[in-house]
């Protein structure tokens, strides 16, 4: 059991980092749902991060308990008339309110508001991308490397294709390349779809097609992964590659590109998960996160809060989906709600809410026995 001495013996590398990371998120989720919550005049009884045995605990002058709980793996707002955290309204104890605690409890606010609060934590969470990745791109600048291919991998899609060193890429199916990376990433998502380029071959222009093809890769620390690929590089000389450093709109600009990016690709992998396209070892759970967290933590502040950012857009994702006891779950309800004119029977919630539960269960299972292979392959 080699792996169990390794892991116990960078536990204090991977835990530090991991706790980090994952509180800055958190935190920002919750927080995302506390400040419209009380915009909408909800009384809020606790505001934790963490679970389980509070540690440390302080109530504020509007009666929150701000708490640090002892299970660091997620968080919570509880709004007066909430049974639990998961925000199972207590009906029993709504049906008791007097009618000022009925004006600020949240399950008989309107339901644009309602909706409003459970949305602003996922949110929340895109909003922290933005602003860490438009922080880089103001502060370190954003990667400019022209697409000159440097090199095609023989028998590649672009060797069939008719690449030649030399080729600067000037556009993908009409859009105009600014870029390398802009090449990496439209031929990573786009596995097995013919791609039409216009390249500049030494002042002449010339169209070619070429179809990227799916291979299993695996990332800096091992951790497998699907992509697209062509089978052109571009080298990069000792001189590194140039950066542009942006404006305060520009850079909030291209925060948002580069979010929209991490989320249209992870929802392009998980759909490939869920069709049988890519592979399922690529859903990691709270040990793999620990062990990235530890290791990009080795890089640098710079690398753990860009590891941030891309956790925050899948946290935002995740509670999206429309799964009872996640924010998403909610919000189906709500929208049934709207279009019916009146809620789920108490019956039909509080059985969403059990099935709900154990899909989440099931889904941290899952990716809890991924993490556990991958640590010992």
């Amino acid at each position: 059991m080699e792996w169990i001495s390794g892991l116990a013996t960078n536990a204090v590398g991977y835990i530090v980092p991991f706790l980090f990371v994952l509180g800055i998120i958190i935190f920002i989720h919750e927080m995302g749902h506390f400040l419209v919550a009380r915009w909408c005049g909800v009384a809020v009884d606790a505001f934790s991060i963490g679970f389980g045995p509070e540690i440390f605990g302080k109530v504020d002058r509007h009666g929150t308990r701000w708490r640090l709980s002892a299970i660091p793996l997620g968080g919570y707002v509880k709004f007066a008339g909430d049974e639990n955290a998961a925000s199972v309204p207590d009906r029993e104890a709504i049906a008791q309110m007097s009618e000022a605690e009925r004006r600020s409890s949240f399950y008989l606010k309107p339901l644009w508001q309602r909706a409003a609060i459970v949305a602003a934590g996922p949110f929340a969470n895109f909003l922290l991308a933005i602003a860490i990745f438009a922080i880089f791109f103001m502060v370190d600048g954003r990667p400019m490397a022209d697409a000159v291919v440097s090199s095609v991998e023989p028998e590649s899609p672009a060797a069939a294709a008719g690449f030649e060193p030399g080729d600067v890429i000037l556009s993908i199916d009409g859009s105009t390349v600014r870029d390398f990376s802009v090449v990496q990433r439209r031929v990573a998502s786009a596995a097995g779809v013919p791609l039409q380029f216009t390249v500049d071959r030494g002042g002449d222009i010339v169209q070619l097609t070429a179809t990227p093809e799916m291979r299993e890769m695996t990332d800096p620390f091992g951790n497998p992964y699907s992509s697209g690929v062509l089978g052109v590089r571009r080298e990069v000389g000792a001189e590194g590659i140039p950066r542009e450093t942006l404006g305060p709109i520009q850079a909030v600009v291209a925060g948002v590109g580069e979010t929209w990016y991490i989320t249209t690709r992870t929802v392009e992998v998980v759909a490939g998960i869920i069709t049988g396209t890519q592979s399922a070892s690529q859903l990691g759970g709270p040990i793999r996160v620990a062990q990235v967290s530890g290791e990009v933590a080795g890089l640098g502040i710079a690398a753990l809060f860009s590891l941030a950012a891309m956790l925050s857009v899948s946290i935002g994702l995740i509670n999206l989906l429309p799964i009872p006891m996640l924010d998403g779950g909610h919000l189906l309800f709500y929208a049934i709600e709207g279009v019916r004119g009146r809620p789920l029977s108490e019956r039909a919630q509080d059985v969403g809410f059990r099935i709900g539960l154990a899909l989440v269960l099931l889904l941290m299972g899952f990716a809890t026995f991924n993490d556990i292979v991958h640590l010992t392959s």
